[in-house]
């Protein structure tokens, strides 16, 4: 029996869809939001209507009935020619979404998912705080309960899609009281838009992804209903780990996509540009670098394929998805460094993709669980854990 990596004729379909909208809407409208760091919110409803905030969600909430290899083509797609739009829907489904899907009650799921995969609403997950990134454990951020209300304080940092015109909600976990051992127990808890005490930050200044929208949120004394906890009280942790591994292979398949863009910009631009009478492209220097390029490419595709396969299939993924981020976000790094090198001077001008690439790709590193955890990660599954 041999394995056959070949997409199936539904999923190659939506490749070829998606790969047609990035290419004829996406890339000629992008670089003019990027550049004035503004929200493409007519990119994003066009999106919605294409039913891509719906990929991997049931028909019965408004989703497409797809599963999270189909995400991830989409989000490949859509990196190759722009990460803000990819990390839009990255973010408005694994982050937004999906737990609403994987923990919350059938109300809460018939309230919320509708509009969320429809792209009408954007949903963000405000998990990480200014003094606790990668140690989660660490969380600041307090929910006491008050009767039927939860009241809520603290700040979250880097959330993302948190406040755009359609953000409709943000997942917010908290402490909510200590184990016997003294550990905090940390819940998850749902505080819709517009929510009295809940401000949200003017955007920051990154260095990329300057199309997408990223803030900094704060409660004070937010009063939300009790109803509004998202699964079982103190599981929220747990179920942020989930999440975590999920959006892994999510961010695997758009480091993919960026990597694999900075291919198909370095070939077009090697048989374009000449030197000293020839195409660039003819020397055996820029030849060489370009197969590097689509080899870290394929094989990281291969990576982020696989897991995503196996957490389709309900089999373990934890290891696969923290190889395959490890990687891709590796080699998107090297890839946009090594496309900046092929175009030379014009890899310097903001005009040429290849500049959003190199500035897009260093995040990937860190975001969804540094490099440095994803290593950690996979020792502990190689049974190293200390």
């Amino acid at each position: 029996m041999s394995l056959d990596h070949r997409l199936s004729a539904e999923h190659e379909e939506l490749r070829r869809t998606v790969e047609e909208f990035a290419h004829d809407v996406v890339a000629p409208k992008i670089g003019d939001f990027y550049e004035r760091h503004e929200f493409p919110y007519e990119i994003v409803r066009e999106m919605g209507r294409m039913g891509l905030f719906g990929l991997p969600f049931p028909e019965e909430y408004g989703g497409m009935g797809g599963d999270y290899l189909a995400l991830g083509i989409a989000l490949e797609e859509l990196a190759r020619v722009d990460s803000s739009v990819a990390i839009t829907l990255e973010a408005g489904v694994s982050l937004g979404a999906m737990p609403v899907y994987r923990f919350g009650t059938e109300e809460q799921k018939r309230r919320w998912l509708p509009k969320l995969c429809s792209g009408e609403m954007l949903g963000a997950f405000g998990l990480t705080e200014p003094e606790c990134g990668s140690d989660a454990g660490g969380t600041r951020t307090t929910a006491v309960r008050d009767g039927d209300e939860w009241v809520i304080n603290g700040t979250k940092c880097f959330i993302t899609n948190s406040g755009t015109d359609i953000t409709g909600l943000v997942t917010v976990t908290a402490v909510t009281g200590r184990k016997a051992d003294g550990r905090p127990e940390i819940s998850s808890i749902i505080v819709p838009s517009g929510t009295p005490g809940f401000t949200v930050a003017a955007p920051y200044s990154k260095v990329g992804w300057n199309a997408s929208d990223t803030r900094e949120l704060s409660f004070s004394d937010v009063r939300v209903p009790a109803a509004n906890l998202l699964g079982e009280e103190g599981r929220g942790y747990a179920q942020f780990l989930r999440i975590l591994d999920e959006g892994r292979v999510a961010i695997a398949a758009l480091a993919t996509g960026l990597a694999q863009g900075c291919v198909d910009e370095s070939v077009r631009y090697a048989k374009e540009r000449h030197a000293f009478g020839r195409p660039i492209g003819d020397n055996q220097a820029i030849q060489f670098k370009l197969a590097d390029m689509e080899m870290r490419a394929h094989m990281a595709r291969i990576g982020w394929r696989d897991a995503a396969s196996r957490l389709v299939r309900g089999e373990p993924f934890k290891k696969e998805a923290a190889l395959a981020k490890l990687y891709s976000s590796t080699v998107a790094v090297d890839n946009a460094r090594d496309a900046t090198q092929v175009h030379g001077g014009y890899g310097f001008m903001n005009e040429y993709p290849v500049a959003r690439m190199w500035r897009d790709s260093k995040i990937l590193e860190i975001g969804e669980g540094t490099s440095e955890v994803q290593r950690m990660l996979i020792a502990r599954e190689l049974g190293l854990s200390a």
